[in-house]
C-alpha cells in the first residue's frame, strides 16, 4: 500500500470559488484563516504562506506587559501588519507619541476607559487645541485596535468632540516677517540659508536636513519627500543661489550641526524655532515657510498641480487651498475695481448735477 505524500504546506487546502477558479485556503490552529495568492507552490504563494505563519508566531510571542493594559496594547500594535506598513518616519513619530502616552497612562486597563476619561485626558491640553486633537486621534487609533483585540466592545472616543482650532494650522510667514528674519540674522548666516532653502524648495524639516550638493544638478534642486514619497524637482532661483554660493565647497550637506554633524529633524526644528525667537518672531516655524512658498506660488497665479509639485504631495487637495485664497483675493480686487469704475463713470455722466451740488454748498456758506 502506497503511503500518501506529506503536504509540503500544512494547513493549505484547495477551495475553488463560485466561478470554478482554484484558490488555496490556509486553515491552521493559531493562524487566522486566509487565502493565499498565486499558483500552488509558486514564489508568491510561498511568501504569503510564510508571512501568515510568521504573523502567527509574532502574535504568540510573550508580552512584557500585563494583559489588557495600554502598555500591552501598544506592544501588540507594534507587532501588527498595520504598524509594519507605516513608513519609517511615521513609525518614528507615532512611536514617540506612544512613548509619551505610555509614560502617563501605560499601566491603566483599556477596558476601564470611558468617554468622560477621554475628555479629561485631552482636556489637559485644552490650551493647545491642535495638541488635544492629536492626542484624541492617538486614543482613537488605540481604541479601534483594542476592539480588534476584543479588549472592548465600544469605542469610548466616538462621542468625544474635537477642539476648535485654527483652520489654517501653522502660521504662514508674511513677506515682512521674512525680511525681518533676514535683516536680523544676515545673508551669510546659517539661519538665512535654512530659511531660503525651505522657502524655495518646499522641503519639510526631515527633508531639508538631507539636502546637499548631491541634491543639485544643472541649476536645479531635487529630492524625494520623506513623508509622502513624492518627487520634487525645482529650478534654483536667484535668492537661493546667492546663499548656496556661501556654503563651503568641501561640505556635502548644506545644513550641519556643530562639527559638521547632520541634523536630526527634531533637533533642526528646535534650533530653527530658536532663530525665529531671536528675530522677534516666536509665532513662526519652519513648516510655516513651506506654506509661505506655496502662498507665493498661489499669488503668482500658479495652478493646483504646480503647487502640488512644489510641496511634493501626491494629490492637489492641500494645494487647492492656496489657489482658492488667491482666487478669492483676485475676485475681491476685480469686484472693488468694478465698483470704482462704475462710480467714475457715474460722475462723468452727471457733471452738471455734480457742479450744482458744489454751487449750492458755496451759496449756503456765503449766506451764513
Amino acid at each position: 500500500m502506497k503511503r500518501r505524500a506529506a503536504n509540503p504546506f500544512p494547513g493549505v487546502s484547495p477551495a475553488p470559488d463560485r466561478h470554478g477558479k482554484m484558490r488555496w485556503r490556509l486553515r491552521k490552529k493559531g493562524v487566522p484563516q486566509t487565502y493565499l495568492p498565486g499558483e500552488y507552490g509558486s514564489i508568491e504563494f510561498r511568501k504569503a504562506y510564510e508571512a501568515a505563519l510568521q504573523g502567527s508566531r509574532a502574535a504568540a510571542m510573550p508580552s512584557r506587559h500585563q494583559y489588557g493594559t495600554f502598555d500591552w496594547l501598544i506592544e501588540h500594535y507594534k507587532r501588527s501588519p498595520k504598524w509594519k506598513k507605516l513608513r519609517p518616519i511615521s513609525q518614528y513619530n507615532l512611536g514617540k507619541d506612544f512613548d509619551r502616552f505610555s509614560k502617563a497612562y501605560g499601566k491603566r486597563r483599556v477596558a476601564t476607559l470611558r468617554t468622560e476619561h477621554v475628555e479629561a485626558i485631552i482636556g489637559k491640553k485644552a490650551d493647545t487645541p491642535s495638541a488635544a486633537n492629536h492626542l484624541l486621534k492617538l486614543l482613537r487609533r488605540l481604541c479601534r485596535f483594542a476592539m480588534r483585540k476584543k479588549l472592548i466592545a465600544v469605542d469610548p472616543t466616538l462621542d468625544v468632540e474635537r477642539y476648535a482650532e485654527n483652520p489654517d494650522g501653522f502660521h504662514t510667514w508674511t513677506e515682512d516677517e521674512i525680511s525681518q528674519f533676514e535683516a536680523h540674522h544676515g545673508l551669510a548666516s546659517k539661519a538665512v540659508l535654512a530659511l531660503r532653502l525651505i522657502l524655495n524648495s518646499g522641503a519639510a524639516r526631515q527633508d531639508v536636513v538631507k539636502l546637499g550638493r548631491q541634491s543639485v544638478r544643472h541649476g536645479r534642486i531635487a529630492y524625494r519627500r520623506g513623508k509622502t514619497g513624492g518627487d520634487v524637482d525645482l529650478p534654483i532661483l536667484e535668492d537661493l543661489e546667492d546663499v548656496l554660493a556661501l556654503v563651503p565647497g568641501d561640505r556635502l550637506l548644506f545644513l550641519t550641526h556643530t562639527g559638521d554633524r547632520p541634523y536630526k529633524p527634531t533637533t533642526f526644528g528646535n534650533w530653527f524655532h530658536d532663530q525665529c525667537i531671536a528675530a522677534g518672531l516666536p509665532h513662526c516655524s519652519s513648516h510655516g515657510l513651506r506654506k509661505a512658498g506655496a502662498t507665493r506660488l498661489g499669488n503668482a497665479g500658479a495652478s493646483e498641480l504646480e503647487i502640488m509639485a512644489f510641496l511634493g504631495h501626491r494629490t492637489p487637495d492641500e494645494a487647492r487651498t492656496y489657489v482658492k485664497k488667491f482666487n478669492r483675493k483676485r475676485l475681491s480686487d476685480t469686484g472693488m475695481e468694478k465698483v470704482s469704475r462704475a462710480k467714475r463713470e457715474q460722475d462723468l455722466s452727471n457733471p452738471v448735477e455734480k457742479l450744482d451740488i458744489h454751487r449750492r454748498k458755496a451759496l449756503k456758506e456765503k449766506g451764513n
